[in-house]
């Protein structure tokens, strides 16, 4: 992992700031999305033509992506973001992203050193990852409909993105939530994983 350098201006007394490089918030953006296991569930949705980079000047095919930046890093899919949502992570993700300037759309403005607050920690959870990667593997299996599971990531998407702007009207969140548990039915494998998840976190508190 990067090392996170103290401000050299941060007072005693007050939030700690970090001063680290934009290369350093890639690395930890990368390190996180490791640890939760992103790339399972990737590697599904690009076996069946849904990548999120296809069209992107900086990937080169039998490579990747060559050119690293902050807002493809932050970037999360739907299914991700469910993921994180789902372990109670999402606000981790981007709160700490919320503190990166420059952020655009497959490139970025952003400055070569930045100063945050906070760093990102979240759990390793691997396990979850590989199970709902196997529930999306099965259900483009069962729907062999060109796009099935890429419009499921979408529905899930936008209702995830749409519990942050009703934060004070409780019903509404309440449906939005239902829309997400509604869609998210399908993922057997994962709901057993989940289970099994916060069983031990239970006994390890």
């Amino acid at each position: 992992m990067p090392t996170l350098i103290p401000d050299e201006q941060s007072k005693p007394g007050s939030d700690q700031l970090l001063s680290m490089s934009r290369k350093a918030v890639i690395e930890i953006g990368v390190h996180a999305l490791n640890e939760i296991g992103a790339g399972s569930i990737c590697s599904v949705c690009i076996k069946y033509g849904g990548s999120c980079c296809i069209g992107c000047r900086h990937l080169v095919n039998g490579i990747g992506c060559t050119t690293r930046n902050t807002s493809c890093t932050a970037w999360l899919c739907g299914y991700l973001k469910y993921l994180l949502y789902a372990t109670n992570q999402l606000e981790e993700w981007n709160g700490f992203w919320r503190q990166v300037p420059g952020q655009s759309y497959r490139e970025d403005d952003t400055p070569e050193y930045v100063t945050v607050d906070k760093s990102l920690h979240l759990r390793s959870i691997a396990k979850l990852s590989e199970a709902l990667a196997a529930d999306l593997q099965e259900l483009a299996t069962k729907h062999p409909a060109i796009g099935f599971i890429h419009t499921l990531r979408d529905k899930i998407d936008k209702n995830i993105d749409q519990l942050n702007h009703c934060k004070n009207d409780p019903k509404r969140r309440k449906r939005i939530e239902r829309n997400i548990k509604a869609l998210s039915s399908p993922f057997r494998r994962f709901q057993i994983e989940l289970d099994e998840c916060h069983k031990r976190i239970g006994e390890n508190e």
